[in-house]
């Protein structure tokens, strides 16, 4: 596996973006998320699929208007690799989320879905962009995560 320089700055420039990206989402409702995302991006999640801006912006407020909700996403073992060109990266990483409708201090529990994410971007001209980006989940239990597919059941 080769590690140069500007692969370590890529890595730690959309490891930082993923990050900040998920912040917003665990603390401000995920206000800001969207804009991390192309106008046609894609978002897969394990249950439903967003395509677009908007709607991912409609999925976020959506969330928001169910009321009380604590959310972590953490972020573990990020990896990006240039993919085609200095402009295009693929970012391979895994997720631990843990979430429970309410406001804190709630009861712990084991994360209620891991899952191993898959993230394309591209550089614009206002920085890197996702322009799709999936959930596999390999575990989850407990409480279902936030979905309006779920929720309308």
């Amino acid at each position: 596996m080769q590690f140069d320089d500007e692969r370590l700055k890529l890595t730690q420039l959309l490891h930082a973006l993923v990050i900040d990206y998920w912040h917003d989402v665990d603390t401000n409702w995920g206000r800001n998320a969207p804009d991390y995302y192309t106008e046609d991006a894609k978002f897969i999640g394990s249950a439903a699929a967003y395509e677009g801006r908007e709607k991912i912006r409609a999925f976020y407020k959506w969330r928001e208007d169910r009321g009380d909700r604590t959310v972590v996403h953490s972020v573990i073992n990020f990896q990006a690799f240039f993919d085609g060109g200095p402009d295009k990266a693929i970012c391979h990483w895994f997720m631990m989320l843990y979430a429970a409708d309410g406001k804190p201090v709630l009861p712990t529990h084991p994360p209620i879905q891991i899952a191993y994410m898959t993230d394309r971007l591209i550089k614009t001209a206002s920085g890197w962009k996702v322009t799709y980006r999936k959930f596999d989940p390999l575990f989850e239990g407990g409480t279902p995560p936030t979905n309006p597919v779920l929720d309308n059941k």
